[in-house]
This record gives C-alpha cells, sequence and structure tokens, in this order.
C-alpha cells in the first residue's frame, strides 16, 4: 500500500530527486492501537534532517492526518514515509523552488522481531565498512547503498544480522539499528558523528536510561574493545529492544535493562 502525495497508489516522477540522487530521507515508525509510536519525535527529526540537506519541511495536517488513520487500521505495522526533495533537473545543483514529494507505505512487522525479543541475536562483523561524511551523519537519508552491500553479504549460519564499523575500525551500529553495551552501570552507545544514524528509538531509551539514573556516554571505540562489556542489545523504532547475545565468537550475557526498557518505553511485540 503506498501514497504518494496523498494519492493512493500514484507513481513518482521519473526526474524526482530522491530517484535520481536520493536527495531526502525517510522514517521507520512503528503502529500500536494508540497510534504512530513517538510520532512527536519522528516530525522532528525529519524536520531537522530536511533542514540539514537544505530544504523546509513541515507536516502539514492533511499529512498528519493520513499517518494517524492509518496507524489505527493498521496496529502493530510499520509505516514508512519518504521525503525527497521533489522534481529537478538532470544535474546535481538543486531546484531553487522546492516540492517536497512525500511517499507513504504501510508494511507488516518482521515476525521474527517478536521472537528476537524473546531469545535475543547474534551479530557477525560485516567486511563492509561505512565512510565518513559529518554532514550528513546521524540523519536517516535516502542514498543507503552502503547498507545494500553491507546486506548483500551472505551471513554465517547462526548469525542474524552484522557489526559494523567506519572505515577507521570504529564501532557504529548494525545493519539496521543502533547499538549499547553495557558494563556496570555504565552504558556505551557509538558516537555517531562522522557516519551512522541517530535513531528515535535511540534518543528514547537514553531518555529513559538517564530517568533511572544510569551513567550513558556516546563514546568513539574500536571493536577490540567489545570483550570489555558485560551485555549489548540493538535499538530501532520497528524491533523496539533486543539482546545481542553474540559479536562473532564474544560472547555477551543479556542485560535486565531491556526487558525494563521494553516494558518502561512499550516496545514489547
Amino acid at each position: 500500500m503506498i501514497w504518494v502525495n496523498g494519492v493512493s497508489q500514484a507513481s513518482i516522477v521519473p526526474m524526482d530527486r530522491g530517484l535520481a540522487y536520493g536527495d531526502g530521507l525517510f522514517a521507520t515508525m512503528r503502529t500500536d492501537a494508540h497510534g504512530i509510536l513517538f510520532f512527536e519525535q519522528h516530525q522532528a527529526r525529519l524536520s531537522a534532517g530536511a533542514a540539514r540537506l537544505g530544504f523546509d519541511w513541515q507536516m502539514s495536517q492533511a499529512l498528519s492526518q493520513q499517518l494517524d488513520t492509518l496507524a489505527k487500521q493498521y496496529p502493530q505495522h510499520c509505516i514508512k514515509l519518504m521525503l525527497t526533495r521533489g522534481v529537478g533537473g538532470r544535474g546535481y545543483a538543486p531546484p531553487e523552488q522546492v516540492q517536497v514529494t512525500e511517499v507513504v507505505s504501510v508494511h507488516p512487522i518482521p515476525p521474527q522481531y517478536a521472537l528476537w525479543q524473546q531469545q535475543g541475536i547474534r551479530l557477525a562483523t560485516s567486511a563492509v565498512q561505512l565512510g565518513h561524511q559529518p554532514l550528513l551523519a546521524g540523519i536517516k537519508h535516502l542514498n543507503r547503498l552502503e547498507q545494500v552491500l553491507i546486506k548483500s553479504q551472505p551471513l554465517p549460519q547462526g548469525f542474524d544480522d552484522w557489526l559494523v564499523l567506519d572505515c577507521t575500525g570504529q564501532v557504529i551500529e548494525s545493519s539496521m539499528a543502533n547499538i549499547f553495551f553495557v558494563k556496570g552501570n555504565q552504558v556505551i552507545t557509538p558516537s555517531l558523528a562522522h557516519c551512522g544514524v541517530a535513531g528515535v528509538m535511540r534518543e528514547q531509551v537514553m531518555l529513559a536510561l538517564l530517568a533511572q539514573q544510569m551513567n550513558i556516554d556516546c563514546l568513539p571505540f574500536g571493536a577490540e574493545r567489545l570483550v570489555e562489556f558485560d551485555s549489548a542489545f540493538i535499538t530501532n523504532s520497528v524491533l523496539g529492544v533486543v539482546d545481542v547475545l553474540a559479536i562473532d565468537s564474544h560472547t555477551f550475557t543479556p542485560s535486565p535493562l531491556t526487558a525494563d526498557l521494553r516494558q518502561t518505553l512499550s516496545l514489547s511485540l
């Protein structure tokens, strides 16, 4: 089910800059019986991301109403909202007048996510590393070719997703989620100053941990430090919070924090 600028099953114009250059950004938002989880935060992140790309976008009342209606019609689903800079010419230079293209689609939540919440997952380190571009770091822009290359690799047997490093060997994220590491009362999540996606769920988890008076830091650190931590977990807006049982051959003990976070933030599937 797809809507383009509010029109069901409409087509993207071939000269749309989202198609031509990945000139845009997107959000994946989970629904429940009450609507879209953390809807205001998703809106704020999209507006901030658009501003960083150099165009203005604020959610209209019509789009907000459409998303709310879809959320109530499809609870326990994923709604994806893509924004592009709209139609432009052949060259890279953006048009002076921007007509943002809004693409809405509805998808079922992958069935393995509930199992992952219950049992945890194992990560293997990807050979594909993320390049540095501070101007784009943190935002969920439409050019995801690095992630396409990562996901094109066949996972080793017994592993569920990839751990992704940057080009200097620093830990960044999984292929589709942010990652946290726990040592006693200390929680560390990788710095995303040069690359990676700063997810809405990452922010909500950090706020929830601070409310529990946990010590939490965003720091750069290399893969060689993984053996220092007791526990690890990943987060995104659709799968919620999931324990990481192992990265390559190193194993972790599931943290009691993850069940508490799923309950506190209403994330259980």
